[in-house]
């Protein structure tokens, strides 16, 4: 295990280039499996969840060849369908091999998923979805088994309108007999990626990006490649870090028209910014102000930003409310950023009311997962004093190389062995 030891506070001046996107590249690689050719991916970011997915598919016989951003994938050999339990237990987005998988083979298994501890996240949407193409789904305790001789197009209605599940049944439905119909689908920007893919590769998808998504199944689909599309959230994320350390970076490979939400709410905040076609420059104010959010699917203000967001509030003057109504565990670091003098007060699993502006001051803090880690490095970089955050290993599964990026940026960063 390794820690970040950071003094602070620092001003961050330079530019950086976003990475691939996290939240897209495990789907892309889990879609590989649907093919019966090889596979390019590039532009992959270097983080512990393409990692840990490109383990789950090599158990599966696919064969991978790593070359720095881009990824080479060989199905032809594909000869398994059951997630080893330590790599499901590490990796949420485990899941997601469920729909190609059971689609290629007929049949998968896999233990409930682990990842962060941030709300309980059943796997209800997913499973409903998959028996409604015709596949019989069986739990005993924690373990998953799906089957299905071929599956078979289907009118499905999504309870919620689940990214990950909306991606999954696409999937499935790439090579199920006859026409599917998703209707409350994601329209979350990846979901659009992974389905411009597949048709790459010789699916009949349509309406990706709406509510409403059209699968005409095939027979089988061919290779190609594809590029990972720029992290929104990772380019929010760095946005945020130079607004409240006072500096100015340029966040290139970050499209304005991708960040919806993001952008008005920073705004909102008195952050300053210009946006070109492919890069935002962010200026950090003289004053912040507070600002509400809420999150929402696509457009609206995104789940994951909401820890980085929180932490900007509390250099804001005025009372912001942050409500976040996915997950019932977001906030549950919140006790973490009070020792370090912010003033934030739960009032439920799901609001919390950010008081400020307070001084933040360096502390020993622990990171439960991957968005609360990458608030408290930001915390650290505006707080007086040494920061130390252990438990980073959370933080690589999404930032690739963060340290060393920041450093890049002017912050006093290094990473240590526990």
């Amino acid at each position: 295990m390794s820690k970040f030891v950071i003094d602070g506070p620092t001003k961050l001046n330079g530019t950086v280039r976003v990475n691939g996107s996290k939240n897209a590249a495990p789907k892309l690689l889990a879609a590989t499996l649907l093919a019966r050719e090889p596979v390019t991916l590039t532009n992959v970011p270097d983080i512990a969840d393409v990692t840990s997915l490109i383990e789950i598919l090599e158990a599966f016989g696919m064969r991978v060849k790593r070359n720095g951003k881009t990824v080479r994938l060989d199905p032809t050999k594909l000869r398994s369908a059951a997630v080893p339990d330590r790599l499901a237990r590490r990796l949420r987005s485990a899941a997601v091999v469920l729909g190609p998988a059971l689609a290629r083979f007929g049949k998968v298994s896999m233990r409930h998923p682990g990842g962060d501890i941030i709300g309980k996240r059943p796997l209800d949407v997913h499973l409903k979805g998959f028996v409604r193409l015709g596949a019989k789904v069986t739990k005993d305790d924690l373990q998953y088994r799906l089957a299905a001789r071929r599956l078979r197009g289907a009118e499905i209605f999504l309870e919620e309108a689940s990214v990950t599940a909306t991606e999954n049944l696409i999937m499935a439905a790439s090579l199920a007999k006859g026409t599917t119909v998703i209707h409350n689908a994601a329209s979350e920007l990846h979901v659009k990626d992974l389905a411009d893919f597949l048709n790459e590769m010789g699916a009949r998808i349509s309406g990706a990006g709406t509510n409403l998504v059209t699968i005409e199944g095939v027979e089988a689909l061919s290779g190609g490649s594809h590029r990972v599309r720029p992290d929104e959230i990772e380019a929010g994320t760095l946005a945020i870090a130079a607004a409240i350390t006072g500096g100015k970076v340029r966040i290139e490979g970050a499209d304005p028209r991708n960040f919806g939400m993001i952008l008005i709410k920073l705004k909102e905040a008195g952050v300053r910014f210009t946006a070109e076609e492919d890069a935002i420059t962010v200026t950090g104010p003289h004053r912040l102000k507070a600002t509400d959010i809420k999150t929402e699917t696509w457009p609206g203000f995104p789940t994951d930003l909401t820890s980085p967001f929180t932490v900007l509030m509390t250099q804001a003057k005025g009372m912001s409310l942050i409500h976040d109504h996915m997950y019932e565990g977001r906030f549950f670091y919140t006790d973490k950023m009070a020792t370090m003098g912010a003033e934030i007060t739960m009032a439920d699993p799901h609001r919390i009311i950010v008081f400020g502006p307070t001084p933040l001051m360096g502390r020993e803090l622990e990171s439960p997962d991957i968005r609360a880690g990458i608030t408290m490095v930001i915390a650290g970089l505006a707080a007086q004093g040494r920061t130390v955050i252990d438990h980073v290993e959370h933080i690589d599964r999404a930032y690739e190389r963060i340290d060393q990026r920041l450093r890049a940026l002017g912050a006093r960063i290094r990473r240590v062995r526990s």
